[in-house]
């Protein structure tokens, strides 16, 4: 099986701590994988290697079989990150921060009825025009969610995302991966939420103080 995204002999090091060892492993198209492990055990960091954020100590991270720290652009066509603490301009109301990323990614066609789903799928139509500063933290997050699903992807990375979503969010966003799973997206959603492991989980990734293991 081809894989959507492939972890090589990835590890991260500050100076003399090793915050993850060395993995690898593929995420497969049509597969939802569960990352778990404590606060700390380097889940965010793993994540942010795989997303680009950071630059691993060794190892290579390739999407699609491009290559993320050689073929950026292409690799970043086909990958999406949602940390557990978006971040958003100043300037750009909800709606504009949707349409600026659908322009950006070529996902134009059609904004208007999408983008007005998604938003009220996670009840932020009411709140489109203010600016995310605005927003509540599960707020915020369910924005940042709807950023990633306005435009296309491969590969699909959450940090904790229902953390501060309330019962009817984390229902909208259970039903969302099922069906992008079904699409044949590859997730990976890092979580402490037990009923999403049992919900969703096709395979499993435990981290514990940098150490992954894959089963």
């Amino acid at each position: 099986m081809t894989a959507s995204l492939r972890a090589s002999d990835l590890s991260k090091k500050y100076e003399a701590f090793l915050a993850l060892a060395p993995v690898s492993f593929d995420l497969h198209a049509g597969e939802i994988t569960i990352l778990a492990g404590p606060n700390g055990s380097g889940k965010t960091t793993l994540l942010s290697c795989l997303a680009g954020l950071i630059r691993p100590s060794s190892g290579a991270v390739s999407v699609q079989g491009y290559d993320l720290y050689r073929q950026e652009v292409e690799a970043r066509r086909r990958l999406v990150y949602v940390p557990d603490v978006p971040r958003f301009y100043l300037e750009l109301t909800a709606w504009e921060h949707l349409r600026f990323i659908a322009m950006a990614n070529d996902a134009l066609p059609g904004f208007d009825e999408r983008a007005g789903a998604l938003l009220r799928q996670l009840g932020l139509w009411q709140a489109r025009d203010l600016f995310p500063h605005h927003f509540s933290r599960g707020m915020r997050l369910k924005l940042g969610l709807a950023l990633a699903l306005i435009r296309p992807f491969e590969v699909l990375l959450l940090d904790e995302p229902t953390s501060a979503l309330d019962v009817e969010g984390a229902g909208v966003l259970v039903e969302e991966l099922r069906r992008l799973r079904g699409q044949g997206a590859a997730v990976l959603l890092s979580t402490h939420d037990s009923q999403l492991n049992e919900q969703l989980g096709d395979r499993r990734l435990s981290i514990h103080q940098g150490v992954v293991e894959v089963s």
